[in-house]
């Protein structure tokens, strides 16, 4: 009975082990756009792209934002509910905050002449690529919302930490993304 139970323990929760698949193909993905835009930069009508500082002020907001809530998750886990609240309500701003400062960030890019059209150039690269993790992050957003509702409108029953686990660990990869694809086009132009 007892080996039953340890194997029982080691196993994966399904929603943790489809979360690990679908962030697996968005890591091939985005290492295929970012390697399409390695090629094509190297071609001799490319324009460089000179990065707008708002994008360093929404790294900070987004790195701040995975603390809040892996600090949300140890207060769920400790049973501290209107910590784990307060905790979400603020992950939650500060998704909503970094979503409006890229939103400015690519205002300035368009505005500066970087634009989704011509040739594949820098502009179409990185209208996808980054919209595509804007996607990432818009569904994150709505999780958090879903997870804040609940939050503060839910019966909480039993303590069982799987959602919020979860929901954690994708924010802190739409983070990790991000901090890549900046530090990628800061480093390619």
């Amino acid at each position: 009975m007892e080996a039953v139970s340890m194997q029982q323990r080691k196993k994966i929760h399904p929603h943790k082990f489809t979360l690990w698949i679908a962030i697996g193909s968005i890591i091939m993905m985005f290492a295929g756009l970012t390697s399409a835009y390695i090629v094509k930069s190297g071609q001799p009508n490319w324009q460089d792209v000179k990065t707008p500082q708002v994008f360093w002020y929404s790294t900070a907001t987004i790195l701040l934002s995975s603390l809040t809530i892996q600090m949300a998750l140890r207060s769920f886990k400790q049973r501290e509910m209107n910590r784990y609240r307060q905790l979400m309500a603020v992950t939650m701003i500060l998704g909503a905050v970094f979503i409006v400062l890229q939103w400015n960030g690519f205002m300035q890019l368009w505005n500066s002449g970087i634009q989704f059209k011509g040739v594949a150039g820098a502009g179409q690269f990185l209208y996808v690529i980054f919209g595509l993790h804007a996607l990432h992050v818009l569904g994150g957003a709505i999780a958090l919302i879903v997870m804040l509702i609940k939050a503060f409108f839910g019966q909480t029953k039993t303590y069982a930490s799987t959602g919020i686990e979860v929901m954690a660990t994708y924010w802190h990869f739409v983070d990790i993304l991000w901090i890549y694809l900046f530090v990628f086009f800061i480093w390619i132009k």
